[in-house]
């Protein structure tokens, strides 16, 4: 491995990027897994500095259950389309959806399931050869045979697939094969694909790349793969798409661990620079040098009347209800019965070294607070309850109050730190006074989930009645 310290383009949890040009300005969303909104999305002028703009969808299609991943954008015309994977309601497979939009990042309509293929169908990539458009997916992954690199024609308005199925490439080995991305030069078609495991701990991500004189194949694979593997710095990158720079160049938006944070940051957005050994030669990608630091604090005062973008929530165990009035954010709402831990409203972390902090302003039965959030199941957090401060944990299907204290009285506010180690501590301040610590250091070690860092944010654990009042929201990486 050599040395290739860089920052990411897009810092936190932002697997699978999809990007796409228009004019002089760069799009791009990721996968959002179990986190709603759906696919957030963001905007550049550079690659490089990205600022979120909104979300692909405010509401589930009525389709879909979870596990929105991989997204795919492409333009027709004026009209933007996003293929997409999630699973489906009515029998829990994963298959690929289309919406269209006048717009890169909001307003997309969705038309339903595109490609129903076997067990599942995922990963979409759209290519025009010469006028035709063809949609490119990744099947027999849950099967006990090979996974391939499935293709199909596309009508002309990007809604139908037309035709007979046609592979282009077979996972023979069983090394795991997905996220393909294809380009053409000169005399032949390239191939960009992602082997592998994707995510967690174990991950083994790596880009490789295979070529042909036809977009069905036969293909040739590289012989020097993988193009794009592990360094000092980064781990398991892949699963991107191409898109031009300004000057001329190729530059390809894919994802990576951040060695540092392992998997709690997530998959983060990396951008790579495309090149290629001479006439006919195969390509190369080299990860681009980025100093851009990552911002070292997120803050939101509630001063506007809508919540602000950044803001997402397991939808599968809870539904939110946010009111923000005057500089208070009023929070409350239902969950799952099977939900341990309550509602979350949460952040991506961007680094595992960290401290939030909130002011809670109000007093009643429920649990309110801070929480680093995996799932309603893992979680761990701080909070003021009547007249307690307690901290607590879900785990092992157990909930459990680990430290209480009596709260002083008025507003009080909390902190929640965490070290490298996963270690968090948990503060209380009254007023002005110095930040006092409750009990002792706790870890989860089930943190993070399979295929997602945890969140991190604001709590609420009562009934739809009541609700919690907090002053502001702050993120400071240490």
């Amino acid at each position: 491995m050599s040395a290739q310290a860089t920052e990411p383009v897009i810092p936190g949890d932002f697997a699978d990027p999809s990007v796409i040009k228009v004019d002089s300005v760069y799009y791009a969303t990721g996968t959002s897994s179990e986190w709603a909104p759906h696919f957030p999305v963001f905007k550049s002028s550079d690659l490089k500095t990205w600022r979120q703009t909104g979300y692909v969808f405010d509401k589930s299609p009525e389709w879909t259950v979870g596990s929105f991943w991989a997204p795919e954008y492409y333009k027709i015309g004026q009209t933007y389309y996003l293929y997409y994977t999630a699973r489906r309601k009515s029998d829990n497979r994963s298959y690929i959806g289309v919406a269209t939009s006048q717009y890169p990042d909001h307003g997309f309509t969705d038309h339903g399931v595109l490609i129903e293929h076997g067990k599942e169908a995922i990963d979409a990539f759209v290519f025009n050869d010469n006028g035709q458009l063809y949609i490119t997916f990744k099947a027999y992954g849950l099967d006990d045979r090979p996974i391939e690199l499935l293709g199909s024609r596309l009508s002309a308005d990007g809604l139908k697939t037309e035709g007979e199925l046609f592979s282009l490439l077979k996972d023979s080995s069983r090394i795991g094969m997905e996220g393909q991305s294809i380009l053409k030069k000169d005399n032949y078609y390239y191939l960009f694909y992602s082997v592998g495991n994707c995510c967690g701990q174990d991950c083994s991500y790596a880009v490789h790349v295979a070529r042909a004189t036809s977009l069905k194949g036969p293909y040739q694979l590289y012989s020097s793969n993988p193009i794009l593997h592990e360094n000092d710095s980064w781990k398991c990158m892949g699963h991107g798409t191409f898109v031009p720079g300004d000057k001329g160049e190729t530059y390809y938006l894919h994802h990576g661990y951040n060695r540092k944070s392992n998997v709690f940051t997530g998959r983060e957005a990396m951008l790579s620079a495309l090149t290629w050994q001479g006439k006919d030669g195969w390509p190369a990608l080299k990860i681009a040098s980025n100093n851009m630091a990552v911002p070292s604090e997120l803050r939101d005062d509630f001063n506007t009347t809508a919540l602000s973008n950044f803001w997402q929530w397991d939808f599968r165990h809870a539904d939110p209800s946010v009111k923000i009035h005057k500089g208070t954010l009023h929070l409350s709402g239902t969950t799952t019965s099977d939900n341990l831990t309550g509602i979350a409203l949460t952040v991506r972390p961007t680094s595992d070294s960290f401290e939030i902090t909130t002011s809670v302003i109000n007093r009643n039965k429920a649990l309110k607070g801070l929480v680093v959030y995996g799932d309603a199941g893992v979680a761990i957090g701080v909070g003021v309850q009547g007249d307690s401060i307690k901290v607590w944990k879900v785990d092992n299907n157990r909930h459990l109050i680990l430290h209480a204290i009596k709260a002083p009285s008025g507003i009080t506010s909390l902190k929640l730190a965490m070290s490298e180690g996963r270690v968090s501590k948990f503060f209380y301040q009254a007023g002005q006074a110095s930040w006092k610590q409750v009990g002792s250091a706790e870890e989860i070690k089930s943190l993070p989930q399979w295929d997602r860092s945890p969140r991190l944010g604001l709590h609420y654990k009562g009934n739809e009645q009541d609700s919690a009042e907090f002053s502001y929201f702050s993120l400071r990486n240490l």
